[in-house]
């Protein structure tokens, strides 16, 4: 049963990977959650350690997909990439060693504070048309500072959720409609996820992992596959045939999926 469960959240981050740039860190964390509880306190862990791997695989695919014009975006954006690779890097190494329910609580609280905030401050379910104005005549510098990438990279790995859902605002806010903004989303999760998930496989959380038959290092791959077998072919589809959403109602359906996560976080409480 819980293998079905898997790959039907495996379609699920496929979807919310190209709609919503998410890579699947949001999606596949309570999931893993709740099917890895035969590792005890590790649980969480393991959840963000395989999300890791999911993530970057789903974002790989999904930027590999992208058309150039959009990509191109990216360009003078090379110290920010570093910058959350490295942030990436110490925010997974952060999370082998910290207690669980630091873990669990750090997602809530961040979930909901994206929440309140994309729903409180203007610029997110429509965006500011005088900022609108500056990134289509190409004179606005990228909306996320390279210096913020340490920041973004370190805590979007240790709470496993990509980067998405702090570059996503961000973006959103300096003008970019929601199809560009999750397209740009892939890229980012790419580099904070890889060094993540590196550190995660290299890393076993001891006696608490020996209870998941196909866990290495952190990750439990038994899972990761399932969840990739359900998302792969949908994000190659999707790519191809992007789906056609009004910009406001995917802003919307951008927060009602953080608030479903939040709500799977506090039900499934350590």
């Amino acid at each position: 049963m819980s293998a079905l469960v898997l790959v039907v959240v495996g379609v699920l981050t496929g979807l919310t990977t190209v709609v919503f740039g998410f890579g699947g860190g949001f999606v596949t964390v309570p999931v893993i959650v709740w099917v890895d509880a035969a590792a005890g306190p590790a649980a969480a862990t393991v959840a963000v350690a395989t999300s890791s791997l999911v993530m970057v695989v789903n974002a790989v695919v999904a930027t590999a997909a992208t058309p150039r014009p959009v990509l191109r975006r990216l360009r003078g954006t090379a110290p920010l990439l570093v910058l959350l690779g490295i942030g990436g890097l110490g925010g997974a190494v952060a999370a082998c060693s910290a207690p669980a329910r630091l873990i669990h609580w750090g997602f809530v609280v961040y979930l909901a504070v994206t929440v309140v905030d994309g729903l409180a401050r203007p610029g997110f379910l429509r965006p500011a048309p005088a900022a609108a104005a500056a990134p289509a005549a190409g004179r606005r510098a990228f909306a996320v500072p390279a210096a913020s990438g340490l920041p973004i990279g370190a805590v979007a790995a240790f709470l496993g959720v990509g980067g998405s859902v702090m570059t996503v605002p961000l973006l959103r806010r300096s003008g970019l409609p929601m199809g560009v903004t999750a397209a740009l989303a892939n890229p980012l999760t790419a580099c904070v996820s890889a060094p993540a998930c590196a550190v995660f496989l290299a890393t076993a959380q001891g006696a608490d992992t020996r209870a998941l038959v196909s866990a290495f290092g952190s990750v439990d791959l038994g899972a990761a596959a399932l969840l990739l077998l359900g998302a792969l072919p949908v994000v190659v589809l999707l790519r191809r045939r992007p789906p056609r959403i009004a910009d406001r109602l995917h802003a919307g359906g951008y927060l009602a999926l953080l608030c479903l996560v939040l709500t799977a976080m506090l039900v499934r409480t350590p």
